[in-house]
């Protein structure tokens, strides 16, 4: 097999796998577009521009520039410097459970606080309103929701503590990095 047909079995490849990859980047709250992105500058061979990217992609550098500050916050490409050149430089993040670990913190994080805040109100509320009833069905079915709220609220501690694995470190004394 000559040269050019084995580099065109190469990209084959790698397109299938940016295509996977990009379809089930979402769970880390991520577009497919953004998704391509990462995966564009994975297998970059050195660190790309906007206007490389834009080119790879046939999108726009704004488009480029907003995919980058994307997967920069979720940390998974990191601006790098080369001596000579003047534009800004993007590289995927080498530590893939590192930017899994900010994306899940993130994420987590806010979607329990949220939860766990919405269920303290809402008991709170239930309880004021089981004060101001004399209503036999009615105090049944507001102990039944607080009894409900509460079981939230233990889930919602025990997801603390998992995400504060995360933000430790200590869940890899529990599962160590491959």
């Amino acid at each position: 097999m000559d040269v050019s047909n084995e580099r065109e079995k190469l990209q084959q490849i790698r397109h299938r796998f940016i295509s996977v990859l990009a379809q089930n980047i979402g769970l880390y709250g991520i577009s497919e577009t953004n998704g391509r992105l990462y995966g564009t500058i994975l297998f970059s061979n050195k660190p790309m521009t906007l206007d490389d990217m834009s080119k790879a992609l046939g999108m726009s550098k704004t488009s480029m520039s907003t995919g980058v500050r994307v997967l920069s916050e979720a940390d998974m490409v990191t601006r790098v410097w080369e001596k000579g050149n003047r534009k800004d430089l993007y590289e995927t993040e080498d530590d893939w459970y590192k930017s899994f670990i900010s994306v899940f913190i993130n994420r987590w994080r806010e979607g329990t606080d949220k939860n766990k805040h919405a269920a303290t109100r809402a008991k709170e509320a239930l309880e004021m309103l089981l004060d101001e009833t004399n209503d036999e069905d009615l105090i049944e079915e507001i102990k039944q929701d607080i009894d409900k709220l509460e079981g939230a609220l233990h889930y919602y501690e025990w997801l603390d503590e998992v995400i504060h694995l995360f933000e430790s470190g200590d869940i890899f004394k529990l599962i160590p990095k491959k």
